[in-house]
């Protein structure tokens, strides 16, 4: 079986210039800050063989820089609108392969689930294995092999496929072996990530019933809580999915248009 290399590193991107929740990786979350939560809850995973956190290089991310140097956590700094040369960057310095993608908007973020995607990714030998199918928004994460990435940063070039990454992979099935590990159904409608302050009223009550000190809390007792509690779903019911993708795909448009 074909690895990818034997150094599966989770590569955070945060940063502190969120437009429509500015600082709400720093943001306090049962006592700890959001980003906390995202890399504590990575410490879980079994297939990974570190952590680091890709920010950029402008003045308000020094925070993110103090805080990562004060828990001891890998930090990078490089572009802030271009994710991806941020990524590739991150990646050959700490020499990552695969990468797995994961968001600091996500506090959420289930061990075990990304632990199946990068068995996916490797039992299949696909070039990008993401999670897919109708699951809840927050526990995203893409694996990705780090030659494909370093194609993606050579060739892509619209404002989507910069700002996120992994789209122009996708775009191009014919050239990298893509898959998804679609896990979930029917719960495409839950809103689990942090972009608005509507998604930390809902984060804070979640983690208010179900955080604890020595292990993560897994998908299913949030399932299940909800169920119990359906009235929590209430919160941060509206917010439109993806809102930031879309964006750049409307940019992608004006371009085209004046081109």
């Amino acid at each position: 079986m074909d690895l990818h290399g034997q150094r599966p590193i989770a590569i955070v991107q945060a940063r502190m210039g969120s437009t429509r929740l500015p600082g709400k990786v720093l943001a306090m979350l049962a006592g700890h800050p959001v980003l906390w939560h995202v890399v504590d809850r990575l410490k879980f995973c079994r297939s990974l063989h570190a952590i680091a956190v890709a920010t950029t290089t402008r003045p308000e991310d020094d925070a993110i820089e103090q805080w990562c140097c004060d828990h001891c956590v890998r930090c990078f700094r490089g572009e802030n609108d271009d994710v991806l040369d941020r990524y590739y960057q991150a990646a050959k310095f700490f020499q990552a392969d695969p990468v797995i993608r994961i968001t600091a908007d996500c506090p959420v973020i289930d061990p075990s689930v990304v632990d199946e995607v990068v068995w996916e990714f490797r039992c299949r030998n696909y070039d990008i294995c993401g999670l897919g199918g109708e699951f809840p928004d927050g526990l995203d994460c893409e694996v990705v092999a780090f030659h494909a990435l370093e194609i993606a940063w050579r060739e892509a070039c619209w404002a989507s496929e910069r700002e996120h990454v992994t789209p122009f992979l996708y775009k191009h099935p014919e050239r990298f072996r893509v898959g998804f590990l679609e896990k979930f159904v029917h719960l495409g409608h839950h809103r689990w990530t942090l972009d608005e302050e509507a998604d930390l009223h809902f984060l804070e009550a979640i983690f208010a019933r179900l955080y604890r000190e020595d292990t993560p809390f897994s998908t299913d007792e949030i399932l299940n809580l909800l169920a119990r509690e359906p009235e929590l779903l209430a919160l941060n019911q509206g917010i439109s999915r993806n809102q930031g993708y879309q964006r750049s795909l409307e940019a992608d448009r004006v371009v085209f248009m004046k081109g």
